[in-house]
C-alpha cells in the first residue's frame, strides 16, 4: 500500500513546474518548433484574410459594419448576420483547402517537434516520428470536432434565444458562456487520451492504434492524468483571461497611447502568453511521464510482492 502513496497528482506539480523552470531548453525548443509552423501559418492567414477583405469591402460597407455599436444590440445583432452572410462564402472556399493543409502542417512538425523535446527531456526515448505525427493528426481532427460542435452549439443557441418576435439577448449571452465552458471542460477531461498516447509511443514502444488503446486503460493512473490535464487546463485558461486584462489595461489611456505604442504592447502580451502558454504544456507532458515511471514502479513492485506471496 505504501507505493501507492507515490503518486500524488497535483501535490507533486510544484516540484514538476520547478523541474521545467531548471531546464530552459525544453521550453525553448518548445517554442521553436511551434513558430517553425506557426509564423509562416500567420502569413499566409494574413494574406488569404487581406485578399477576402478587399474582395467583399464593398458588400461590407453595405452591411453597415462601420455603423456597429454595442449601444444597440439589436441593430448590432443585424449587422453581425449581414456581414457573415457576405464573409461566409469566401472564407468557407478558403477553409476546404487552406484547412486541411494547416492540419497536416501541424501535425507533420508538431509529430517531430514533440519527440524532439522529449528526447531532450530523456535521451533514452526512441525517435519514432511517424507514430507521433499520425498521433498527433487525430489530436487535430478532434480539436476541430470539438470547434465544430461549440459553432452548431452557439448556432442552436441563437436559434432557441434569438428567433421569436422578442429576442432575449440576456439568455443568449448565458447560453453561450454556458456551452462554451461545457465544451471547454468536456475536452479538457477528454484530451488526455491523445496527449498520453504519443507518451506511450515512446515509452512502451507501441504502435498508433495500441498507445490509443492502452491510454484506455491504465488503471490508477488514468485518475492523476486527467486531474493534471484538469488543473493545467485551468491555468491556460487563467493564463488567456490575465493576457486579455493586461491587453485592456492601455484603454484608459487611449488619448496618450495609440497607434504604434498600442500594437506593440498588445504584441509583447501575446508573446508573453503563447511563452507561458509552452511552458506548461512542456510541465504537462513531463508530469505525465513522471507519474507513468512511478505508476510502473507500483505495478512492478506489486508484481513482485504477489510473486514472493505465491513462493
Amino acid at each position: 500500500m505504501a507505493a501507492k502513496e507515490t503518486i500524488r497528482g497535483t501535490q507533486s506539480l510544484v516540484h514538476t513546474l520547478a523541474a521545467c523552470w531548471s531546464r530552459p531548453s525544453l521550453v525553448a525548443l518548445e517554442v521553436a518548433w511551434r513558430w517553425l509552423f506557426g509564423a509562416p501559418a500567420l502569413l499566409l492567414l494574413y494574406y488569404e484574410g487581406a485578399r477576402i477583405l478587399t474582395a467583399i469591402s464593398g458588400q461590407l460597407q453595405a452591411a453597415g459594419v462601420d455603423q456597429f455599436a454595442l449601444q444597440d444590440p439589436m441593430r448590432g445583432a443585424v449587422i453581425v448576420a449581414d456581414a457573415f452572410a457576405a464573409l461566409w462564402p469566401p472564407v468557407l472556399r478558403v477553409v476546404m483547402w487552406l484547412g486541411p493543409l494547416l492540419i497536416l502542417g501541424w501535425s507533420v512538425v508538431s509529430g517531430v517537434g514533440r519527440n524532439i523535446v522529449l528526447r531532450r527531456y530523456d535521451p533514452k526515448l526512441p525517435l519514432k516520428p511517424v507514430s507521433v505525427i499520425v498521433l498527433q493528426l487525430l489530436r487535430v481532427v478532434a480539436l476541430g470536432g470539438s470547434f465544430v460542435g461549440w459553432f452548431l452549439a452557439i448556432h442552436w443557441a441563437a436559434n432557441y434565444a434569438l428567433s421569436g418576435a422578442e429576442p432575449n439577448l440576456v439568455l443568449y449571452c448565458a447560453l453561450v458562456i454556458c456551452l462554451s465552458l461545457g465544451i471547454f471542460t468536456l475536452w479538457a477531461l477528454l484530451s488526455w487520451v491523445f496527449s498520453i498516447a504519443p507518451l506511450l509511443v515512446l515509452l512502451e514502444d507501441r504502435g498508433v492504434a495500441s498507445s490509443l488503446l492502452r491510454s484506455l486503460r491504465l488503471g490508477s493512473l488514468t485518475s492523476k492524468l486527467v486531474e493534471v490535464n484538469m488543473v493545467l487546463g485551468i491555468v491556460k485558461l487563467a493564463l488567456l483571461v490575465l493576457a486579455m486584462v493586461f491587453s485592456a489595461t492601455p484603454l484608459p489611456f487611449e488619448s496618450v497611447m495609440q497607434g504604434a505604442p498600442l500594437y506593440f504592447w498588445w504584441g509583447l502580451v501575446t508573446l508573453l502568453y503563447l511563452i507561458a502558454s509552452d511552458f506548461f504544456q512542456v510541465a504537462r507532458l513531463m508530469a505525465f511521464v513522471q507519474f507513468w515511471r512511478l505508476w510502473s514502479v507500483e505495478r512492478q513492485s506489486v508484481a513482485n510482492f504477489d510473486n514472493l506471496q505465491v513462493k
